[in-house]
């Protein structure tokens, strides 16, 4: 196997209930343990905004990118959840109202809005609020760069506790131990090692492309941004927040797209405070989980034709050796087995001969 600089694989996915999402290009697959043990597979197609032409457009296809992601990441959530739905239960008066307007359309018409709340969730809670909580600081603060900082770290502070809070609950862990598996399995193939439970388990559950690391950028850009440009008027300061947030994803994405691509010790520095808080989102996967993360990359991607295009690494040869070394053991132990079963009966032989040499001359 050539020695290599470790590099993207280009599959990505994120955690689900009980189980993995990954995806490769236009193609995702949805792994989830059912209730009974076994490993459900949904794959499916999609392509988004970000498979257009703008994914050759840098700091433009990071914003259609992160869009698809929420998107896809909404409706593999309620694929996964799908499976653990009791089939007793009855349609509320919301989900016929539902469908008595939409049709078949209104499962798509409830993602679409999900997506929508999140979004104007997240501005309000780590844009809007950062910004008031700053202005309230504005009679005691005088200068405008102190208060413009100030604001930033109150926004980074927000996004830091709501990641906590998040780890504090309990249901939430085992889905951070999915997320582990996730990383792992990426991060077994990326460093040209064998797809399979033993090398997963040994590979870092931490990743330089981890949405994590990505949010945590949007902030620390946030507020590199918003210190060096200002506006006058209240109302153009919080509009201009919102405006410049796909300019600010647009250069996260860039970013940790670079990250992944690259082991340069100044890209790794940039990367560390990211994999640093990993340590909260994601958790050690148990050998379950793991088999359910491996159904899930290898139901999008070829693992083995990477090994072999990108590390030189034949899995096939390799294994084929592996059996043929095994055997050769086997066979070598057996036949020293037998040779020490042969000279045991020579000894015995020889004993027996000895002894009859012997009984002999008393006989006589």
């Amino acid at each position: 196997m050539k020695k290599k600089k470790i590099r993207s694989s280009g599959i990505g996915g994120q955690a689900v209930l009980e189980g993995i999402m990954m995806k490769n290009q236009d193609t995702y697959c949805v792994a989830v343990r059912k209730p009974d043990g076994k490993i459900e597979v949904v794959k499916d197609a999609y392509e988004g905004h970000a498979n257009k032409g703008w994914k050759k457009l840098p700091f433009i296809r990071g914003v259609f990118q992160f869009a698809d992601s929420l998107i896809l990441g909404i409706k593999t959530l309620n694929i996964s959840a799908d499976f653990y739905a009791q089939e007793e239960d009855e349609p509320t008066a919301a989900d016929k109202a539902g469908e008595k307007v939409f049709g078949e359309g209104a499962e798509k018409v409830l993602e679409i809005a999900t997506v929508g709340f999140a979004i104007l969730a997240a501005i309000g809670l780590f844009m809007v609020l950062p910004y008031f909580l700053a202005q309230a600081l504005a009679k005691v603060v005088a200068s405008d760069s102190l208060l413009a900082l100030l604001e930033g770290l109150i926004r980074l502070a927000i996004f830091l506790l709501y990641v906590v809070l998040i780890t504090a609950m309990k249901d939430i862990r085992r889905v951070y131990m999915y997320h582990g598996a996730e990383h792992k399995c990426i991060n077994c193939i990326e460093h040209g090692r064998i797809l399979d439970v033993k090398n997963v388990k040994l590979s870092s559950r931490f990743h330089k492309r981890c949405g994590t690391s990505f949010l945590l950028f949007v902030m620390v850009i946030s507020i590199i941004l918003f210190f060096f440009i200002r506006v006058e008027q209240p109302v153009m300061r919080l509009g201009l927040r919102i405006l410049l947030i796909p300019v600010i994803a647009g250069i996260s994405y860039e970013i940790i797209r670079l990250a992944g691509n690259s082991d340069f010790f100044l890209i790794s520095m940039l990367s560390a405070p990211g994999m640093w808080l990993q340590r909260l989102t994601t958790k050690e996967p148990d050998e379950d989980m793991i088999r359910v993360a491996i159904a899930a990359v290898e139901n999008v991607f070829d693992w083995k034709t990477y090994l072999q295009e990108e590390f030189d690494f034949d899995v096939d040869a390799y294994r084929e050796l592996q059996e043929y070394e095994t055997e050769r053991e086997r066979q070598l132990e057996e036949a020293e087995a037998q040779a020490a079963e042969e000279a045991l009966e020579e000894d015995d032989a020889t004993e027996l001969q000895t002894d009859e040499a012997v009984w002999e001359e008393e006989d006589e």
